[in-house]
């Protein structure tokens, strides 16, 4: 019997490289490298091994020492590795000379993101954008990657040294990108007239790190089924749903998760996206508390927010995932500086909650906990926006309770 010809593609080998600068600890770029495998593992590829450096700088020709790069070629050479990730962004030449040395496929951490975008793509909308951002970051990057389509042609008038090829592949690009951000425009100008279109009808959007859940609590509250996946970036498109709490309509939007090191083309190129961020009244900042970095990945999703301009917004912070959240009673004895590793979630609980102006919940989206006490929150900071609107339905949405909704 014939065995049948296996057509799945291989999933590809990586090892991934970080540095350790003096800035920073060793735990720092194991939870860095750890990001790094998921969105690796994102992408399609296995990850084989880590490889580490102390650095004071980045080596301008290689990123990191002659040494370590003589020891990872020798590794991926004895386990026919595909692929070497590394955790920072690299330079066109850095990465020139790193492929040349390692004769394999280099891509940092940038470039790993740009991908797993483009495989979360689905709408023409979210490829465009990807696309653009693509093309964009290729461009001071490029090293002979086309094969012309065209090339320019001799003849009366036109003899002379021509364009060399490279100066055509980044002629062709520029084109492109001049094309696809004519696209973009038009796109932008339909979605805006849609916003405007929504009237004053108060509108939520869901913000935070990628992966902490925000499409589950999107699905809770407004009983649709977005796409939710325990996956980085697994909404792309912004979704928008009618939601009604107690009595009380509004607007409710997914957004694309935010990630340390965003790269800015993509930030840039999904301008449209993040303006749901920007033009609404009130955000629910999603956290995953489960996370043993959460704090760290509340401040990055605040800096973005500064730079979009949606900073600043009446915000209910969310710590979502309670039920993952992992604590046991022999760290009652630890005497170490207390952290979200070793302190227990009542004690985590007081010390947010006790922070001023900050609307705090604490809720599991996936095993619906603590669901009303959170419908309850968002239906009065809903009422308090909609009711300075429309002064005269203040009796329409009285004062109520989760018991009520």
């Amino acid at each position: 019997m014939i065995n049948p010809i296996s057509t799945a593609k291989r999933q590809e080998k990586a090892v991934l490289v970080g540095v350790i600068f003096p800035y920073q600890n060793e735990q720092e770029i194991t939870d860095y490298l750890d990001e790094l495998e998921f969105l690796a593992e994102t992408a399609g590829a296995k990850t084989l091994r880590r490889f580490v450096q102390k650095l004071d700088e980045p080596n301008p020709r290689t990123f990191i020492g002659r040494g370590k790069v003589l020891e990872i070629y020798s590794f991926i050479e004895e386990h026919d590795v595909d692929t070497v990730i590394f955790d920072d962004e690299l330079t066109p030449t850095q990465l020139r000379n790193l492929e040349h040395e390692l004769k394999r496929k280099v891509l940092d951490r940038t470039n790993l993101i740009l991908d797993v975008f483009a495989q979360r793509a689905k709408t023409a909308y979210a490829k465009t954008q990807v696309e653009l951002a693509q093309y964009e970051f290729m461009l001071p990057r490029l090293k002979r990657m086309w094969t012309h389509l065209e090339r320019q042609r001799g003849g009366i008038g036109l003899r002379g040294p021509g364009e060399r090829e490279i100066e055509t592949d980044r002629r062709i690009i520029r084109d492109r990108i001049s094309k696809l951000k004519e696209e973009l425009k038009k796109i932008d100008r339909q979605m805006a007239t849609q916003r405007k279109n929504r009237g004053s009808v108060v509108r939520v959007a869901l913000v935070g790190y990628t992966n902490v859940g925000k499409s589950t609590i999107m699905n809770l509250l407004s009983k649709s089924d977005v796409f939710a996946e325990n996956k980085l970036f697994a909404t792309l498109d912004t979704t928008v749903r009618k939601v009604v709490v107690g009595n009380l309509p509004f607007l409710l939007s997914d957004t694309v998760g935010f990630i340390r090191k965003l790269p800015h083309q993509l930030v840039e190129s999904f301008k449209s996206t993040l303006d749901e961020v920007r033009e609404s009244d009130l955000l629910l900042h999603v956290v995953d508390i489960s996370h043993p970095n959460f704090e760290e990945q509340i401040n990055i999703v605040n800096q973005t927010l500064q730079e979009i301009g949606g900073a600043n917004k009446p915000t209910i912070l969310v710590f979502n995932k309670i039920d993952a959240y992992t604590w046991h009673e022999k760290d009652k004895e630890d005497l170490t500086p207390k952290t979200s590793e070793n302190i227990s979630l009542e004690e985590l609980k007081r010390t947010w909650i006790s922070k001023k102006g900050t609307h705090t919940i604490f809720i599991s989206a996936k095993q619906k906990i603590n669901i009303d006490v959170f419908r309850s929150l968002l239906y009065k900071m809903v009422r308090e926006i909609h009711v300075t609107r429309y002064p005269y339905d203040n009796f329409l949405y009285p004062d109520i309770t989760e018991a009520n909704l």
